[in-house]
């Protein structure tokens, strides 16, 4: 249950907190009973107190075991109950130790020093006092600077500030974004020479809003503009706003702000915006009244800060389609400024940012690596950028290599090698014929990508070989029909060469018939290649993030989709048959060279084909 500051300060005055000094005098009592009635008995169950005539009578009857001699007394037991302890008074007896050596009882004369009462009154009472009010400051102190602490800290902002010194991050750093960093160089211009503005009478953007997938360096780009800018940059996530006690998060929007207006000029960054600026009364999204108070926050400060003093806004998100629309009008967000996936051009240029940090050989082709990378974001081309590095030291190379570059490729798309992975040989003659399937019915297609490489070697992924196919003119960015029908009919070939050649059907081509059925159903639903022509069916409910998709059509049409999506994907299934049958001499051949080697290159593959079709 949350409550306002209205309603625990009323509940406080209700049920006023004791003293710590109450819970002292409670544990003080316990302490005095303790000493007084608990231990005393404890001790009296031990001792049994005799006169010395029946001391004297039961080492007469032989009933004494051991005694100890004292100047005051003497302490002894009996052979029956030897946990009881007897103790009698020292009297005058110069035949005591006679009477014991007749007897046959052992006996020791000890002097014993003994505590003085002050000793024994500090260790009993005063030392369990002190040791107790310690323990009691102790948690106090730690209790009071929690509470404290988090009282003062619940309005206070948690963005992280890094002044000029420190944002050592420029436009160099980024890298296949030229779009974007044009864009935003307006506003570091204005943070240099606002004069220039104000001159035409023009107002600068007061937020600007960094949208792309994960990866695309939203982040890196903001750092890279108050780098240049050379002013404070305040970074905060949107998450860091929401709290649970109800009003906190519209304190630290309203701190965010006055701390920005004091630092002036200023950056302040946000990211992951969508977790704060969710759009509100939705039915996708719940209602939360303080996620809500927190976002008409920032509105209103959005709305009554003067951007000419040069505080801007910057915040990012990857799902765009779930904030506000207040968000996004004029006069907030003005600017959307989008960082998509890297072209081969882009790739290229970010391979060789993080290729500077590195020691490379000399014969390092980037723009092959490029290449082969299609649909990589910046965070994946500087993670294989670090993989590469990573295998040179595992091989004990000074410099990084293009097989290291090569390598990491494959690592990052299909995981590390399973060299030691136990498969039988009559499975790895199966996976270099559904491999060698795929690799074949490219080739043969026209317009197909050509290989760039075949492996039957296992992958930590699952994946028990691959076929990588790269386009050699460049990367397409309109697909024809003919297109994405090719590329189903590669997809099936691998299951299709198994079919033929053993007469059997593996759990192989799992991933490829997932990929099949996504491009068949897309052809129907968005691209308008099916029956139902120029038709929406599906829309993408997150396109920079996992691209899912939500039918918009009735269950008949649903229906309809399916079957045409199978006619689809089994059309191209008996045209990759067809074709590998035609050229089954080379299928063998090839297959085999594949399981000998295990590893090909797509030179290698195109000139053995060659080879195979002037022999025929």
């Amino acid at each position: 249950m949350l409550m306002n500051k209205g309603e625990i300060k009323m509940n406080e005055e209700q049920t006023p907190k004791k003293p710590v000094y109450y819970y002292y005098g409670i544990a003080l009592i316990v302490l005095l009973l303790l000493n007084i009635i608990i231990v005393p008995f404890f001790e009296e169950q031990k001792i049994e107190k005799v006169d010395y005539g029946t001391f004297l009578k039961m080492i007469e009857n032989g009933e004494i075991d051991q005694v100890n001699l004292t100047e005051k007394k003497i302490s002894f037991t009996t052979d029956k109950d030897a946990e009881t302890v007897y103790e009698t008074g020292r009297v005058e007896d110069p035949n005591i130790v006679d009477r014991l050596y007749q007897a046959d009882v052992e006996f020791t004369q000890e002097i014993p020093t003994e505590t003085s009462p002050f000793w024994n009154f500090f260790l009993f009472w005063i030392l369990p006092i002190i040791i107790l009010i310690v323990i009691g400051l102790f948690f106090q102190r730690n209790l009071q600077k929690r509470a404290s602490g988090n009282v003062m800290t619940f309005g206070k902002s948690k963005a992280r500030v890094y002044v000029a010194e420190e944002s050592s991050t420029t436009f160099d750093d980024v890298a296949g974004q030229d779009e974007a960093k044009e864009a935003l160089k307006e506003i570091v211009d204005f943070l240099h020479n606002p004069k220039k503005y104000e001159d035409i009478g023009a107002k600068l953007p007061k937020g600007a809003l960094l949208v792309g997938p994960p990866g695309t360096g939203k982040t890196l780009i903001a750092r890279a503009v108050a780098g240049e800018a050379k002013v404070p940059f305040f970074t905060i996530s949107g998450s860091e706003f929401v709290e649970m006690f109800v009003g906190m998060g519209a304190a630290r929007v309203r701190d965010l702000f006055k701390q920005a207006q004091e630092k002036a000029p200023c950056i302040i960054f946000i990211d992951e915006l969508d977790a704060l600026g969710k759009k509100r009364g939705s039915a996708v999204t719940p209602s939360n009244e303080e996620r809500e108070q927190t976002l008409n926050q920032l509105l209103t400060e959005m709305d009554g800060f003067d951007s000419s003093k040069g505080v801007v806004i910057l915040a990012a998100t990857n799902r765009p389609e779930v904030l506000d629309k207040a968000l996004l009008r004029a006069g907030r967000f003005d600017r959307r400024i989008p960082l998509e996936l890297p072209d081969i051009k882009g790739r290229e240029a970010i391979l060789k940012v993080h290729a500077r940090k590195i020691k490379t050989a000399s014969d390092v082709d980037l723009h092959k690596i490029a290449r082969a990378t299609a649909g990589a974001s910046g965070a994946d081309l500087a993670n294989i950028i670090n993989e590469a590095a990573l295998r040179a030291i595992r091989m004990k190379r000074k410099e990084v290599t293009q097989e290291d570059l090569e390598e990491a490729i494959e690592t990052a798309i299909a995981g590390f090698q399973r060299k030691n992975a136990v498969i039988s040989k009559e499975e790895r003659k199966v996976i270099s014929y559904h491999e060698m399937g795929h690799a074949l019915v490219g080739a043969m297609l026209e317009g197909a990508s050509s290989v760039h490489k075949i492996t039957i070697i296992p992958r930590t992924s699952g994946a028990l070989g691959y076929t990588m196919q790269i386009d050699e003119e460049g990367e397409k960015v309109l697909y024809s029909k003919e297109d994405l029908l090719n590329k189903i009919t590669t997809l099936t070939a691998g299951r299709a060469a198994e079919e033929i050649v053993f007469n059997v059907i593996t759990t192989g081509a799992r991933n490829d018939i997932e990929q099949a059925t996504k491009i068949a159903r897309s052809m129907v639903t968005q691209y308008g290649m099916g029956s139902f022509g120029m038709m929406g069916l599906e829309t993408i409910v997150n396109p920079y993030l996992d691209g899912d998709t939500a039918l918009n059509c009735s269950q008949d049409s649903s229906a309809t989709v399916d079957k045409e999506v199978q006619m689809i994907i089994q059309s191209c299934y008996e045209k990759a048959k067809r074709i590998l049958e035609e050229n089954i001499d080379q299928l063998h051949e090839l297959s085999k060279y594949l399981l000998e080697k295990e590893t090909i290159t797509g030179e290698e593959f195109m000139e053995l084909l060659r080879q195979k079709e002037q022999e025929v």
